[in-house]
């Protein structure tokens, strides 16, 4: 049913939770998983002067994002589970349309993503990339809460 999962990681542990619930779908079903780590370029643009260094900073972004992709995929390998990894890099915007998008032209028949549950001004200053997936989704999403 479920043959091509997708998901967006981080460095949190609530991520960490989401993997093992991919796995375990991902095991049952037969899937292969898509890790996709997102980096804003834009994040430093602003801030260009002759105190910082834009271009290293973003290198930067790129290789941690790179290396997580890859701890991450070697984890997945070695539960025996089908693995691809995507860098995804957007200059600014919503994050949640980006990650759709991604998805869509991979042809996900599954998102899974951790969520860390913040309410009210939480949430409001901080938004929720789970909330906007679940809400733009073509596909249905599963939502891993850390327990913690």
């Amino acid at each position: 049913m479920y043959q091509r999962l997708f998901m967006p990681v981080d460095l949190s542990s609530t991520c960490r939770h989401a993997l093992a619930e991919a796995l375990k779908v991902a095991h049952e079903q037969h899937s292969c998983l898509r890790l996709v780590h997102v980096v804003d370029m834009a994040q430093f643009a602003w801030s260009a002067n002759e105190f910082m260094d834009v271009p290293r900073l973003q290198e930067s972004l790129q290789q941690s994002g790179r290396q997580l992709l890859d701890d991450l995929a070697q984890e997945v390998r070695a539960a025996g589970i089908e693995v691809e990894t995507h860098l995804l890099e957007i200059w600014g915007g919503n994050l949640a349309h980006a990650l759709i998008a991604d998805a869509r032209d991979w042809q996900a028949d599954l998102i899974v993503m951790g969520t860390h549950g913040y309410g009210g001004l939480t949430h409001m200053l901080l938004g929720s990339v789970a909330e906007g997936v679940v809400r733009q989704a073509p596909v249905p999403v599963l939502l891993v809460r850390n327990p913690a």
